[in-house]
Parts: C-alpha cells; structure tokens; sequence
C-alpha cells in the first residue's frame, strides 16, 4: 500500500474492500440459493454454479483478509447482501435456467463496471489491493461470459430482469460506499475524456 494517502483515498480505498467484501458474500448466497433449487430442476447447472460458487467464496475470503491493514469492517448491511442474494438466487432459479443466467450476467456486469472503476482508482494508490482485484477481475469476467453465452436470445423478460437486477446490485454498492462508487465512475470518465 502507498505510504502517503489523503485521508479521503484511505476511505475510499476501506471502502472499496468493504463493498467488495459484501458483494462476494452476496454472489455466496446468490449462488446457494440457486444451486439449492437445480440440484432439484436443472441438475445440468449445478457444476458451473458450484465453479462459480467456489471462485465467490476465494473472493469473499481475498477482500476479508485485506480489510485490517485498510482500516476497514463488514459492511453494515451484511443483512441486506445476505437476505437479498438468497432472494434474489432464489426467486431467479425457480424461473428456470434463462432465470439464473440472467441473474449472474446482470450481477456481474454491474460489478465488472465497478471493479474497473475501482482498479482505474487504485492505480499508484494500493497496489497490493490494485493486483488483487486484477486476478478476481478475471474469473469474474468468465461467469459474465458464461452467463451471456446462456441467453443467446434474450426476450424482453431476461432484459427487464437483467435490467432491475442490475439497478438492485448499483443501489447496494451504492449504499455501502457512501456514493465513493458514483465518485470514482464519473473520475474514471473524467480520465477517458481527457
């Protein structure tokens, strides 16, 4: 980590690891969720859901292990990721396999733009939580693709649910970064422009 941050980059940067923290917990419950109801319905499912569940479940484990040298706690809505990942999973597993892909492409593209930000912010900053997010951006990526190479033909349903998942998913960084996510999108825009 750089010796010398501002007061409000060594926020920004506890904040970072806390979203992402609670974002893989909710990818966690997401994906239990849904592999509760194929090993049910869709059994052909199951494997690259418990892939996918598996990679989640390093991540969660990657942002918690970097949380005491930043400074940084579990999110104070743990509740919410937790309680509406499990819905969320859910919901979009009993709507079948168009369901649950849509939910993984709409979740994982919102936090694909985010951890582009994210890593746009942290360059010079944090370079050890700057590699970090690198290497997960990279499996994150394959369950995007995954997901999207399941909805060949997306009907107007996947794209409205795809579209409120992904306004839910923006919402909750949103909120458990205090807006530091909005601040670092439009920084990154800034940069493109210029």
């Amino acid at each position: 980590m750089a010796a010398l941050l501002s007061p409000r980059n060594a926020l920004t940067i506890a904040r970072i690891v806390r979203v992402n923290h609670a974002g893989e917990f909710g990818a966690i419950r997401i994906y239990s969720a849904q592999i509760a109801v194929a090993r049910r319905l869709y059994p052909d499912c199951v494997p690259m859901l418990c892939e996918m569940l598996g990679d989640e479940i390093e991540h969660c484990s990657l942002f918690r292990s970097a949380m005491p040298a930043r400074k940084s706690r579990p999110c104070r809505v743990m509740r919410f990721w937790s309680l509406g990942g499990w819905l969320l999973g859910f919901l979009t597993a009993l709507m079948g396999r168009r369901g649950i892909w849509a939910c993984t492409a709409a979740v994982e593209a919102a936090v694909h733009r985010h951890l582009d930000d994210q890593l746009h912010f942290l360059s010079g900053k944090d370079d050890a939580l700057h590699a970090v997010i690198l290497s997960i951006r990279e499996e994150e990526l394959a369950h995007l693709h995954h997901a999207e190479a399941q909805l060949a033909n997306e009907d107007m349903l996947v794209k409205a649910l795809r579209a409120v998942i992904s306004l839910c998913t923006n919402v909750l960084i949103w909120l458990s970064t205090w807006g530091d996510s909005v601040r670092m999108a439009a920084t990154l825009r800034h940069a493109k422009t210029t």
